[in-house]
């Protein structure tokens, strides 16, 4: 038995292997499954064929990995969505339970940007303008309960402010699009790189970062955290690779090794360095206890923030 078990691991994988990506093309996420993709024929010894499924702020996209056979074919790109909005009672699947962490990816910090003609140039300055003019700055983010609107929730709540948010289940490039065509007057974005043509241009502004460091993207300039502008809201933005639970151990073993050998891949790591991405190689044990950590930390502030009150609201 064990000598037929080891037979059909070494066969694995014996074709190329898709990974839904659950935003649509141009954000974070299918960023790095792109990056990814490039060295997949290196250290899986099969191509990675990269699916997009936007909408439901993720949902759709994990609710089709969390349905897909568990036999190493399928793999999607997961972010903290993943633990959030199980939070919400909306959703198909409980994905803490119906998917298996395999290995975080990168972390990135949430950043918020405006058109550098705004009268504000840092978060101060918004936060005084927001005061003054209560419920006139509306703020764009990837779909309601997303780790983006929960940044930036907490950024209204630690300040006091009345903003208004405006979701966009594409994520980051139809928030972009609306930015730019002053639909919305900030943007608060989990993945710099999108915005850089703009920042370098001179057309958009990053105000501030919600991380303990500052933002490591040369062309940016020297961006302050929130911290160090008087707000203490400190929230990063993990990626990682996830499978649909009950994946066989052999399988599981090979995929997750090969995915190891692509992340720390110093072409791969270079690229996320370009989008403003640190890596943060996790594998499958570590990944998993970061969820069991995340589901507790997230759970009391979408109620303190009254995300969860909001989206049960919108229920009804």
């Amino acid at each position: 038995m064990g000598a037929k078990e080891s037979t059909v691991s070494e066969k694995y994988p014996a074709k190329p292997i898709t990974i839904i990506v659950p935003f649509a093309a141009g954000g974070s996420s299918d960023m790095i499954a792109r990056a990814l993709e490039k060295s997949a024929q290196k250290h899986l010894g099969q191509s990675l064929v990269v699916v997009n499924i936007p909408g439901g702020a993720g949902t759709i996209g994990m609710n089709e990995l969390a349905a897909a056979k568990p036999d190493g074919y399928t793999i999607g790109v997961v972010s903290m969505g993943a633990i959030l909005q199980p939070l919400y009672g909306q959703t198909r699947y409980h994905y803490p339970t119906a998917l298996e962490p395999l290995v975080n990816i990168v972390s990135s910090p949430v950043v918020v940007a405006s058109l550098a003609e705004k009268p504000w140039k840092n978060m101060s300055e918004l936060v005084s303008y927001a005061k003054r003019h209560p419920g006139e700055i509306k703020y764009g983010h990837s779909g309601l309960g997303t780790a983006v609107h929960v940044t930036g929730e907490m950024f209204a709540q630690e300040t006091g402010i009345n903003i208004v948010q405006v979701p966009f289940p594409g994520g980051e490039p139809e928030s972009l699009a609306a930015l730019l065509g002053k639909h919305i007057q900030i943007m608060i974005a989990y993945n710099p790189a999108v915005l850089k043509e703009y920042v370098e241009s001179g057309i958009i502004r990053i105000l501030g970062v919600s991380d303990e460091t500052r933002l490591n993207i040369p062309e940016f300039g020297d961006v302050p955290t929130f911290k160090e502008q008087g707000i203490d809201v400190a929230f990063n933005f993990w990626t990682g690779i996830a499978a649909p639970k009950g994946l066989p151990p052999a399988e599981k073993a090979r995929l997750t090794a090969g995915l190891k050998e692509m992340i720390n891949d110093p072409e791969f790591k270079k690229n996320m360095e370009k989008l403003g991405m640190s890596v943060q190689y996790m594998g499958p044990e570590e990944f998993s206890a970061r969820w069991i950590e995340d589901n507790t930390k997230l759970t009391k502030i979408v109620k303190e923030t009254g995300i969860a009150d909001l989206i049960a609201a919108q229920k009804k």
